[in-house]
């Protein structure tokens, strides 16, 4: 599933990067420290590669 906005895309990025060591997961907050434990790394992977282009910054 693609993203549904830049911060969604955003925090999906980071907790991928947390997920594969590449970043401390004590850094994370908000959703991408629930992402963490609740999604793949594969599912993590679709969200971060959304294209952000045309997307909101937000979700309504």
């Amino acid at each position: 599933m693609p993203a549904k906005s830049k911060a969604q895309q955003k925090a999906a990025g980071a907790a991928l990067a947390a997920k594969r060591g590449e970043a401390d997961k004590d850094d994370l907050f908000g959703a991408s420290k629930e992402m963490v434990q609740s999604m793949t790394e594969d599912e993590l992977e679709e969200l971060a590669s959304t294209r952000r282009k045309g997307l909101p910054a937000k979700k309504d």
